[in-house]
This record gives C-alpha cells, structure tokens and sequence, in this order.
C-alpha cells in the first residue's frame, strides 16, 4: 500500500507548467487533514476518466468512466459511444483493486448506476436503462430502456444525475425532477421537487443534501413531496436550504485555468481560487472509522480548485448549518493542478473513497470562456486524457473494517445490520431485504421497530424495510406511535398517511393521536405533524394545525408545512384563525401567516371564498387583521394576471370605501381580477415610475419570499426591528444603485449603517447582516424588487440578470461588506449599463 507525504512545494517550470503525474508522484503533492493518510486504490489503465463511484453488496467498486468527456478543447468526442462502466474487486484484501471486468461499454456520457433486485440502472445520454447480468460473470446480458427522457439534455452539467436509493426506496437524482421506484417486478416512476447539479447524498434520517457548482450544499429540511402538494402556495423554505453559508477555499497551488478567472475577486494574488466555482458531489459520511466528530460530516468536491472541503453539520431546530472546522486549510488538497476529485464514496471498510477524474480539462465546452480556452492551451491542459486514479483515507493507526459479501448474509444477519453503528450497512441491508421480497423476515422487522430499547435508526429502517416490503398494518404502526418519539414518531406518522386516507375510522383515531401529541411536540415533531395533517378531516385538521401554530408558528418552515396540508382548505381554516381569541392581539407572525392564507384562497379562486374574504375585511373600522387581507390581495392580484376572472354577483362594497390602507393603482390591481355585471375590468393604467406587469408579478413573488427571510429582521411593514435590522422604507440604500443592493443580500454587511440620517449599530441591531448567497437569481431579484417598491419606496425592478451578473463580477468577495467599503467599491465601478466585453 502507497502512503501520502506532506505536499511538496510547487515551483513551476515556465515550458510544463503542470505536467501529468503518475498516481506515485501524485501522491505525494496532497496535503491532508492531520490523523488520517491517503492511499491508492486503482489508476489508469485499470480505470479512467472515473466521475461516479459506488459499493455493491458484496463489496466490489462500480466505476462510471465518461471516457467521451472534453477529449479536447471542442469536445468532440462527446457524441461516441466510448464510455463504459467497470466493476474493480480486491482480491487479497491489501486495499488495492486488483481485476477489472467491464460491466457495459458502448456507452454515450454515462453518468449514473443504481443496484436493484434484478439488475443495474445505467443512465447515458438521453437514456436510463435497465440491465442484467443473467450468469453472474458481471457483465451485462440485457440491456432496456426504462425513460428515454433521462439526461436529455445530454450536457453532463445540467443533466439527470444520482440515482440514489433513499430511505423511502425510492430513487432520487440531483439536476432533476424525476425518482423511481422498483416495486413488485416493475419500475414506477414519479415528479418529485427539483434538487441540485452533480450529486446528491443522505443523511441518517434521509434528508436529501446536493448542491450546486456555485454553492456548495443544499439540502431538503423535509421529506420529498410534501411542499409541493399545496397548488396555492410556493414554498419559501425547506426545500433547497443553503446549509453552508461559507464560499471560501483554501488552494494550495496557482489555479489560473478556471472559467472567468479574469474577473477581480475570483483569483487572489497569488493565482488561487478564491471561492467555489465547480462544487460537485457532496457526500454525508457515515462511518465510524473516523473519528467521532467526523460522523455526518460532508465532503465537497471542488475539482477546480483541486481540493476537497469538510463540513461539520449542526442543528437547530428544524434547521442545519454547516461550517468550516478549519478556516484556512482544507480537509484535503494538491499542488498536482490535475487532481480533479470528482465523485465521493463511503466503503464497507469505513474508508472514504475518491474518485478523481485526473486531467487538466474539465469544463464542458458549453460553458468555456475564451480565457479558459488560453488558459488550457497555453498551460498544456488538453492532454493527456483517459487517466484517472481512485483514491481512499483512512485514520492513521486505524484497521479498517472488513468487508462482508452481504449477498451471502442470512435474513436475520440482514436484519441485524439495520441497526449498525455504520450508514452503509443500514442501507444497504434494507435494500437487500426489500429486494428478496421475502415476506417470512415480517416478524424480525417487527420486533425489531416496536423494541424501545434498540437502536433509534435500526428501528426507523425496520419500519423502512416493512413498507417496501408491503408488511405495515394500521395496528401495529398506532402500537409503534403510542411509544414513541421523536425520530420514530414522525416516520409512524408518515407510513399512517395512506391508511388514514383510505379509511374514516383510521383517520379519526390518528387525529386524536395526532392531537394530543401536538402540544406537546418538540419543533421536529411539530413539523412532521403539521405535514401529516393533510390526511385528517378538515376539522382534525384544523385542530392539528391550529395547536402547532400556537406553539411554533414562528418557524417560517413549520408555516410553509401547515399550508402544504391545508390546499383547498385556507379559506376555511382562515375563518377559524379570525374569529379565535388568541388571535385578536396584533404580532407580526399572525400578519405574515394571514397574508399567506389570504393569498392561497385568492389563488384558488372559488368566488364564495374570495368573496367571504372580501366581507371579512369590509368591517365597520379597518383592524390589522383587515389591513392584512386588503393589502395582501392587493399584491397577489398581480399573480393572476391572465387567468380566468372571479364571477362576483355585483360589485363587493369594499371597492367603494376611500378609507382603505392602498392606493389606486393597487386597488385597480386587484378589481381587474374580478367581473360582475355591468363591469369589465380595464387594464391598469400605469404611470411613468410604476412597475408594468411583469414588475408586478415579481413584486408580488417578492412580497412571499420577504416575509419568510427578512421581515424578522426588517419588519414586514420594513420600518426595522429592534435589536434586529434597520428600517428600509425611505432607506438610500434600498433605492439607490441596484448592484449595491444585490451586492448587500450576496455577501452581506457587517457595521454601522447610516440610513435616513440616522446612524444605526449594535446592539441596536444585528452586528452582521448575513450573506444570502445560496438563494438563486430569482429570488433575489424578486425580494429586492420588492422593497424598492414598497411602503412608499419607488424605482425600477431588479432583473435576475442583473442579480446573476453581479454575483458572477463579484466572485471571491467571501467576507460581508462594510458599508464604507461597498460605497467605495461602487463609486469605482463604471456606470451599470457599460457593456462587459468579457461576459
């Protein structure tokens, strides 16, 4: 076995600025995180160009080998079908692989595989196909196309990708919108939330983490399709969380070839990358062989910067946040500009294995820039190509563990590998007892997830393996609810759903369940409730959520979850908030719900409902609570725009007060949503400095995604709160130079701020405004178009474009500014409309 030193230094030869290494003189340019070493496990020619990597059950390592990928500047092999899948085995056990066998060749950019009972998925261009090894020589005998939509855009960056077997037995993939499901023979396959870029991971309770090439790490706060079942609402939070805030990397060599390293910020003085740029592969370790502190860390690939980052995740609540352990100096690194990690596994030793792609090119030709096209030439980075090498590390003074073949397990041996101390034999015990579709292990899963005192995650994967097995009763899921807390609480509750929906009975006796766990619940057990909810009766429903809001309405994760089981049902539940007593008192999470509710009733558009929406608020003198209902409808009037009107029966008396908390343009907004007889809305008259209706619209989505991210700090009136944020009505920074504006929500501000006249500092406020990086364009542009248009604030709407483009000539700003730092940084720049030759 071949051991890693201490980096060496690089001095680079003028004529070879980075030459290709042999895997023996790679290894010694990494520098890694003390306690642990590197070791080669395979090099070219047993594999190459490696970009995804995974263990099957009986330890054997799947290579995906996208040979086709940029053989050259142009990519002109892209369209041949030289890509292949390998299966590497070690067999005497010292670490590395010792024979290869082509599973499948002949194939087009592949890019995924996933096991299953029968076979192998295999994703190429355009195609995911089910194969078999019918002799077990592990090599593929059949080959059938299961969606030929896969991967169609053929672009290895923004394409189906993943595949990965979740606890639910479905299979998600990252860069798209598509699971699947093996399911009694047959292949099911369903829309789920879209996630991601280049590879997606689990955690020990199935949360989804993936990312993208400029942030990198997301994850989903809740299980897949939940959100989304709610038609009248768009979730702000939950799905697609940014849990690392933190863009900055540490190289330890120049990196001058990376797209648009001609941009200040991207590069530092000395040539390195500053922040992510290629983010790819994030994998949730859960191992033991490391370190405790290590266990449900995630690694990023960062194949631009020729490093890997660690994260170390913590909760809050219903919230994960990760962060660097150490700032400064990554977890793994190389002065070899080749090394390209571009695919994370955890083996059945505990080992964490590396997949590095080992080449000077790696940017798909869409998306190269004329700098990166010097950059590759003049540094001699085209070639060679079809190497790759295949890394793994362990701690040192640590034996790993040995690796089982689990296809030779028993059942019970299976089972009790539900409850190891290690990830990776948990999932892949519940895929082999599901797969074998052997219904006689019922009672050792059962016992196992009633039994108080084991394991807490062998329990939740006994449940698991039971509902792929088709086994779960009604019955013994109420025995496993009474018990139980937490973690094995809120999974009983999912799996009740579908009994609660098929019969009255059940779906009382969980409401009362359901019920008297609701005042009592933790934060995490309050949003599994309020998710479970839609499978009650309107009424339980409304009990359920009711009592969560009461006691964590203030989680803006926990309202969004309360509105996905409420579609259809707003109006209703809206009455009830109205007329309760704990509602008559004024505080802003009420308004911001309220608002919520009012615009889903809007949306849906039943004219009885929007219609008791509009007496509500036609009361004698205007409260808050009707304040909330006019204005809010008044800014979501602009979402509907085009759809079918709302039949009134004669004009809502409302229409005709001139007390009411919004001017004209806005209450003309929201009448031409609406007919009655002898009224055919007109279009909106707009005047010189208001918003057309695309402005409207993006004011209007503006609108939801400020009350769920700033208004706890700014107010959703935006006068500021106390100890919190500064006021932004009337505020020169919300109304002066756009890119100023995108640049405080993309990096975000530290210090004194003066606005209005008036100097404003901690404790006063918040001492640091956070940076909102991991938020897309749109949603940016959204909230900032947003503010700068309400509350009296006038001026031009944001585009997403301009957001984007400030993010992208801003790369490598990685601290918040200050404001006397941003204005100086904004008088240097040229006027915003100045055409950049470089983009």
């Amino acid at each position: 076995m071949i051991l890693a030193s201490c980096a060496k230094t690089v001095k680079e030869d003028p004529s070879n600025p980075s030459p290709a290494r042999s895997a023996e003189e790679e290894l010694e340019t990494f520098q890694l995180e003390d306690g642990f070493k590197i070791q080669l496990v395979a090099a070219e020619p047993m594999v190459e160009d490696p970009v995804f990597i995974t263990f099957d059950e009986d330890a054997r390592l799947w290579v995906i080998e996208m040979r086709g990928f940029m053989t050259d500047t142009l990519g002109s092999e892209e369209d041949k079908p030289i890509g292949r899948i390998s299966v590497l085995e070690d067999e005497d056990g010292d670490g590395l692989m010792d024979k290869s066998t082509i599973y499948l060749d002949s194939l087009i950019m592949p890019r995924a595989i996933g096991f299953f009972a029968d076979g192998v998925l295999v994703a190429e261009n355009k195609a995911l196909w089910v194969t078999q090894d019918l002799d077990g020589d592990l090599k593929a005998d059949t080959k059938v196309l299961l969606d030929s939509t896969y991967a169609y855009s053929g672009n290895p960056e923004h394409s189906d990708n993943g595949l990965l077997r979740n606890v639910d037995n479905w299979y998600y993939n990252a860069k798209s919108r598509l699971r699947y499901k093996y399911q009694d023979g047959d292949w099911i396959r369903d829309s789920t939330e879209f996630r991601g870029q280049w590879g997606i991971s689990q955690d020990d309770q199935g949360r989804l983490f993936y990312n993208y090439n400029w942030s990198q790490l997301h994850a989903d706060l809740v299980p897949p399709n939940y959100l989304s079942r709610n038609p009248n609402h768009s979730p702000s939070t939950g799905i697609d969380y940014g849990v690392a805030q933190d863009r900055r990397v540490y190289p330890i060599r120049p990196t001058p070839a990376v797209n648009r390293g001609y941009i200040p910020g991207v590069l530092d003085e000395n040539q390195r990358l500053m922040e992510f740029t290629a983010a790819c592969s994030p994998l949730v370790f859960r191992s033991t062989l490391f370190p405790e502190e290590y266990y449900g860390n995630v690694f990023v690939a960062e194949p631009a910067g020729n490093l890997i980052k660690r994260n170390v995740l913590s909760e809050n609540g219903n919230t994960i946040t990760g962060n660097d352990p150490n700032p400064g100096k990554e977890f793994l690194a190389s002065t070899d500009e080749r090394f390209r990690p571009s695919s994370f596994a955890t083996g059945p030793d505990g080992a964490l294995y590396i997949a590095d792609i080992y080449r000077g090119l790696i940017q798909h030709g869409a998306f190269m820039t004329p700098y990166l096209v010097e950059q590759t030439v003049a540094r001699g980075l085209e070639f060679p190509v079809h190497l790759g090498r295949i890394w793994r590390i362990v701690p040192e003074g640590e034996t790993t563990r040995a690796m089982p073949k689990l296809s030779q397990a028993s059942n019970k041996e299976l089972i009790d590998f539900l409850s190891d101390k290690d990830g990776w034999y948990r999932d892949m015990a519940q895929r082999l007892l599901v797969e074998s579709n052997d219904k006689s292990v019922k009672d050792g899963l059962m016992d196992l997830a009633s039994d108080l005192n084991a394991s807490e995650l062998g329990r939740f994967h006994a449940l698991w393996t039971l509902e792929g097995l088709g086994l779960l009763s009604e019955d013994f899921l109420f025995s496993v609810l009474e018990k139980s807390s937490g973690l094995i609480q809120n999974t009983a509750l999912r799996l009740l759903e579908p009994f609660a929906q098929a019969s009255s009975a059940t779906r009382s006796k969980l409401a009362q369940a359901m019920e008297d766990a609701a005042t009592e619940a933790t934060e995490q057990e309050a949003l599994q409730l309020a998710l479970s909810s839609y499978a009650l009766s309107a009424e339980a429903n409304a009990k359920v959520l009711s009592a969560t809001f009461k006691e964590h309405g203030d989680d803006p994760l926990i309202r969004d979850a309360m509105m996905s089981s409420l579609a259809g049902r707003e109006y209703d539940f809206l009455q009830k908030l109205w007329a309760s007593s704990d509602w008559g008192s004024q505080d802003q999470t009420k308004e911001i719900f309220l608002e919520t509710l009012a615009s889903a009733v809007l949306k849906n558009g039943k004219p009885s409902e929007v219609t008791g929406l509009l007496t509500l608020a036609n009361a004698k003198e205007l409260g808050w609570k009707e304040n909330i209902l006019i204005s809010g409808m008044s800014i979501q009037a602009a979402n509907l725009k085009g759809k079918e009107l709302i039949a009134l029966k004669s004009e809502p008396s409302l229409f005709k007060r001139t007390d009411l908390p919004i001017d004209e343009n806005r209450l003309d907004m929201l009448m031409r949503i609406f007919s009655w007889p002898g009224f055919v809305p007109s279009e909106v008259a707009v005047s010189e400095n208001q918003l057309d209706e695309k402005g409207m619209q993006q004011f209007a989505q503006g609108r939801q995604k400020f009350l769920v991210t700033c208004a706890g700090c700014h107010g959703s009136d935006g006068s500021g709160a106390t100890r919190m944020g500064p006021p932004l009505a009337g505020s020169e920074w919300v109304l002066g130079d756009e890119r100023r504006l995108a640049m405080i929500l993309l990096h975000g501000l530290e210090g004194p701020i003066d606005v209005a006249g008036k100097t404003y500092d901690a404790p006063d406020i918040l001492p640091v405004m956070p940076s909102h990086s991991t938020m897309d364009d749109g949603s940016i542009a959204a909230i900032l178009t947003y503010i700068r248009n309400e509350w009296g604030n006038q001026a031009p709407l944001i585009s997403g474009r301009t957001v984007s483009k400030t993010r992208l000539t801003t790369q490598g700003r990685v601290y918040p500014w200050k404001a006397t730092d941003l204005n100086e940084y904004i008088e240097s720049l040229p006027p915003a409309d100045t055409p950049n030759p470089n983009l």
